[in-house]
């Protein structure tokens, strides 16, 4: 036997004992759902996990493996939640839009076993978590080159018992799709929402196709599938090409290969969000006294204790002309516990007309 054969039937033989543990470790977690579900405890506890991922690595010896190890165990853990909110009933996801739009594509990295809700606005989304019909909602907050997404940050304003779970970030990659047997030399005409369409306006320019906008991508691409017309296109995403048997006629076509957008995912707040300190963002909604300085010494407050704040937002609050509400994204600094960010919060309290703590999260990748 080589090397080779020698290395992999160790990890046959690995893979054999990891099944039966992983099998144990389950038959354990369905006796936390048991528990969670007398004490209606969330099924995620972002200190216990933190700390789980902490000890056990620190259990590994080749300290080259640690992160990797980390990894691993992370994903156990999502798994685990995943089977958890299963168990529970606790995994329905709702977004806004049809299979294949990029709020879809978000939820299904996020949430590969959750069961599914289309909503036709996001404030259906919003409606949805609220009443309960939904576990989580998975929203766009911010693209890199529009902006913000001002209707969702006012509907997180206006929805007080709507917390931040999490917030990811997902690349966004354009195609141009059309049915099978059409190439570029038979499209006239491409469709999308205005959004992509200005994303790959050059190449659309470049090749003189006419545009018509359409209310979402995946929709669009929905569209041509049913008109089954080569001279028609659709500009979406690959994932979406294999939901509805369309072909890439041409990859990547947006200008900007930096392109990415920042989803959040929302739930109800059973209790105030953890914060467990350093590496931590927190989002913050707060109203300012209407006196000059007001503004700068709530700034200064989250500066002087070492918090990076990665932006700041201003819309205008409801009802209310001419006077705004902001929202703030900040950074727990390095050695910062939960006790630390608690501080920061009640001495911003005092310096501000109203205060909320919207979300305390870290930011992860849904690129796969």
């Amino acid at each position: 036997m080589d090397l080779l054969q020698q290395a992999r039937a160790e990890i046959d033989t690995v893979d054999a004992e990891m099944a039966a543990l992983f099998e144990r470790r389950m038959r354990a977690v369905a006796d936390v759902v048991r528990y969670k579900a007398e004490t209606g405890k969330p099924v995620f506890d972002a200190a216990r996990e933190a700390a789980v991922l902490d000890k056990n690595t620190a259990r590994i010896t080749d300290e080259a493996l640690r992160p990797y190890y980390r990894a691993f165990l992370s994903d156990a853990m999502s798994i685990s939640r995943a089977y958890q909110r299963a168990r529970l009933g606790r995994d329905t996801a709702a977004y806004q839009g049809v299979p294949g739009a990029w709020s879809h594509i978000a939820l299904r990295r996020l949430f590969p076993f959750a069961r599914e809700t289309a909503c036709t606005t996001w404030g259906e989304v919003f409606d949805a978590v609220q009443n309960g019909d939904a576990q989580f909602g998975v929203l766009p907050f911010e693209n890199s080159n529009a902006g913000d997404v001002s209707t969702v940050l006012d509907l997180l304003y206006t929805h007080p018992d709507i917390i931040i779970a999490r917030m990811c970030d997902l690349p966004i990659r354009q195609d141009l799709l059309g049915v099978p047997g059409a190439t570029l030399e038979t499209v006239r005409t491409v469709i999308s929402h205005p959004q992509a369409l200005a994303q790959s306006s050059v190449f659309v320019q470049q090749h003189g196709f006419k545009t018509s906008t359409w209310g979402n991508t995946a929709d669009a691409a929905r569209h041509v599938a049913e008109l089954n017309d080569p001279s028609v296109a659709a500009i979406a995403s690959a994932e979406t090409a294999g939901l509805y048997g369309l072909q890439i006629l041409s990859a990547g076509i947006n200008a900007d290969g930096d392109n990415t957008t920042r989803f959040i995912v929302i739930e109800r707040a059973a209790a105030a969000p953890a914060m467990t300190g350093e590496g931590q963002r927190l989002a913050l909604l707060f109203t300012a006294r209407h006196k000059p300085g007001q503004l700068a010494a709530a700034l200064d407050q989250i500066g002087a204790r070492g918090f990076n704040m990665e932006c700041i937002k201003s819309r205008p609050l409801p009802h209310v002309p001419f006077e705004y509400y902001f929202y703030v994204q900040i950074v727990c600094p390095a050695g910062s516990t939960g006790a630390g960010c608690q501080t920061l919060l009640d001495t911003l309290t005092s310096v501000c007309s109203t205060l909320r703590l919207l979300g305390a999260f870290t930011l992860d990748s849904t690129e796969k």
